[in-house]
């Protein structure tokens, strides 16, 4: 790059032709030259633009943004004479994606950005575009995009991007492609749950390791990632965050289903619904108590149903039809997908063992002592966890009142939710508590709730979709809007500057704004009234993403406690009902559906499963002192259904026993046999009401 020196030589000769009394004069001379930037001497390179007295050296034009052209006469430009390239004000000024790192790039006329000559709305990091030079040589350079190579080449190299003439990096490795004639068969997956290893390969079976269908650099077996066959589909972690940007944009667009477009009312459906049979509300509501699970000893005949008065059948609009079969097929879907996260939820507690850690909790101090069990030397995320409460006055043994830990894990997680932890009204994003980051306590918010999950505990409930976007696709594949941001002067702030509807408004907004743009980093010239846009993208960035990166990590560290944050990357939607919806109310349906009846035929002759489901619809419809809630507390100390379900599974027992008992040890009903509804009724309130009263006192 020396401005004084030719190759006069061969290529044998010298210094690769550059002879070497010609490279003592060069020296001289440049022994006398003072660089531009660092002041110093020896600045052998000089602008080659007329009456440009400028010296540099090499290191100084890199730093100074000079230009150096690796062709024909090895041409420097100074940083006020560079080569640079034209953009057109019609141009889209939105950021785009650099199509070999993958990261934003700001279509700005800067030294760091370059613009690909033969794809339209291309641009790359000027550092990316070197990297991929240096590696690919000039056999192998070209557009990333269309692969054009010549055209690209050329304006690369009259930007000062220097491509080596040299064979590929990768085209030069000894048996650089002998791993392509093996085939990989190898588990990946963080927990792998075949007990003959990971590289334990069996055909036809759910030990079967399965590919990555993306890059087949990774692998799973079958039942490690629950995939029920073969053809089932499955990506790597690294293959999912790599499209997960797709993905949630195409989540985003999804088309509306028929019925979703009727009324205006959001459906979760992706795929049009099958047309349903329409039903009167009378007879939607016999339905829900039609088919319980029972399991007889001998033949049993089936369940009488309970007819509703026909003054109950309201005619009802073709509008309200529509709604309430909208509504009903949302709940349909989150009951599935809450259903496909117990499923997931049971597999992952298989890794829990029988050896126990007891925690001594006070309720008045449910986080304090709960931070102190957690962090106990002798706690294990796979042990079995027992629950004593050290502040009650009379005590139960945990071992006879399992309820404990349902109890504990319920005010542990209305306590996360409420701290500080978290910001925001009913759906909450992350906050900046530096107190909290300093004693690690993100990390072990995460980590009680995947054990509380995976050990039988509620759901959270409370995430704003934003924040479980970041969590399973990362934050650099989420894009915020307004509705995500939690405070509220903040959110006031961006809408002045979003709603300017003029350049001198947006500019007079920008000025007022000063210091908070100056915090956010977010300050850029405003030329024109689009600008505002691009500022608003930064602003949402910043205070919904970038603000919460920090926590935002030790969080994610925390929830891979026991394998959780893995299976919710694999599964997103399904765990998405659980983080981001609250659990569905009780009905008489699903306590139906939940207890499993034994009886027999000297039972079924007196109708006791009738009368069990028919107490179920009245207390639903109000005419009962108690509540469902009443009725499972009853059976398992759980006010609500845990997402991973009961272990044993509620049953229900008629025997000749005088008033109801609850066995919370096997989460079993026992319940009287009588002769009237009315008899049966009044034993069932009775002992439940005086129960749960004297527990509460």
């Amino acid at each position: 790059m020396s401005s004084g020196i030719w190759q006069r030589g061969e290529e044998n000769e010298g210094v690769d032709g550059f002879l070497i009394e010609d490279i003592r004069k060069e020296v001289n001379r440049a022994a006398r030259l003072m660089c531009n930037i660092c002041r110093k001497k020896g600045a052998s390179i000089g602008c080659v633009a007329p009456k440009c007295k400028r010296s540099y050296h090499f290191p100084c034009g890199l730093q100074k943004e000079c230009v150096f052209q690796f062709m024909e006469d090895f041409r420097s430009y100074c940083w006020e004479h560079k080569p640079v390239q034209i953009f057109s004000d019609k141009e889209s000024r939105e950021p785009s994606q650099c199509t070999i790192c993958l990261d934003l790039v700001e279509h700005l006329p800067l030294y760091s950005v370059l613009r690909s000559p033969c794809c339209k709305n291309t641009w790359f990091h000027r550092e990316c575009l070197q990297y991929q030079a240096l590696s690919a040589g000039i056999f192998f350079f070209r557009c990333a995009v269309c692969n054009n190579k010549d055209k690209f080449q050329k304006e690369m190299l009259r930007m000062g991007i220097h491509i080596p003439e040299k064979d590929a990096s990768w085209e030069l490795e000894d048996n650089a492609y002998q791993d392509l004639l093996q085939c990989y068969q190898h588990c990946d997956i963080r927990r792998c749950l075949c007990k003959n290893g990971r590289d334990y390969n069996k055909p036809d079976s759910k030990w079967e390791i399965k590919r990555c269908q993306s890059c087949g650099s990774r692998g799973t077996h079958l039942a490690c990632s629950s995939i029920k066959s073969w053809e089932q589909n499955w990506e790597c972690v690294e293959c999912r965050s790599i499209f997960a940007k797709g993905k949630y944009s195409k989540r985003k667009k999804h088309s509306l289903a028929p019925s979703e477009k009727m009324d205006g009312t959001t459906c979760l459906l992706e795929e049009p619904s099958p047309k349903l049979p329409r039903q009167s509300p009378g007879s939607q509501r016999n339905c829900l108590l039609q088919s319980p699970k029972i399991i007889c000893q001998n033949n049993l005949s089936p369940c009488s149903l309970l007819e509703l008065p026909t003054s109950n059948r309201v005619a009802m609009s073709l509008s309200p039809l529509m709604s309430n079969r909208n509504c009903s097929l949302r709940k349909k879907h989150l009951r599935m997908q809450r259903k496909e996260a117990s499923n997931i939820l049971k597999e992952l507690k298989q890794q829990i063992n029988t050896k126990t850690t007891r925690l001594n909790i006070n309720t008045e101090n449910i986080w304090k002592s709960a931070l102190k069990g957690f962090r106990q030397r002798n706690f294990r995320p796979t042990n079995t966890i027992e629950v004593k409460f050290t502040n009650c006055k009379n005590r139960v043994k945990t071992d006879s009142f399992t309820g404990s830990k349902h109890l504990f894990f319920h005010l542990l997680m209305l306590h996360i939710q409420n701290s500080s932890l978290f910001e925001g009204s009913s759906a909450k994003n992350l906050s900046v508590d530096p107190q909290a980051l300093k004693e690690n306590l993100y990390f072990e918010a995460g980590k009680m709730i995947a054990v509380s999950l995976v050990h039988g505990g509620p759901s959270p409930g409370f995430f704003s979709k934003i924040l479980f976007d970041c969590l399973v696709y990362g934050p650099e594949n989420v894009k915020p809007n307004l509705d995500d941001v939690a405070d509220a002067g903040v959110a006031q702030t961006i809408k002045k500057i979003k709603y300017s509807e003029s350049l001198s408004s947006l500019q007079s907004t920008v000025h007022d704004c000063y210091d908070f743009l100056a915090a956010a980093g977010c300050l850029r010239p405003i030329t024109s009234l689009r600008d505002k846009d691009m500022l608003v993208n930064d602003l949402l960035i910043h205070h919904v993403i970038k603000r919460i990166i920090s926590p935002l990590e030790s969080f994610r560290q925390g929830l891979k406690t026991l394998g959780l944050l893995e299976k919710m990357e694999m599964h997103p939607d399904a765990f998405s009902s659980l983080f981001c919806h609250k659990p569905e109310n009780l009905s008489a349906e699903a306590l139906c559906d939940l207890f499993t009846i034994h009886s027999s035929t000297d039972v079924n002759k007196v109708g006791a499963a009738d009368f069990w489901m028919g107490y179920l619809q009245d207390v639903e419809s109000g005419e009962s002192v108690v509540t469902l809630q009443d009725i499972l507390f009853f059976v398992t100390g759980c006010s609500s259904i845990p997402p991973i379900g009961f272990d044993p599974e509620p049953t229900i027992k008629f025997l000749p026993v005088h008033y109801p008992i609850g066995n919370r040890l096997l989460n079993c009903l026992e319940l009287p046999i009588t002769r009237t509804y009315e008899n049966f009724k009044n034993k069932m309130e009775f002992t439940i009401r005086n129960t749960l009263r004297g527990e509460k006192e």
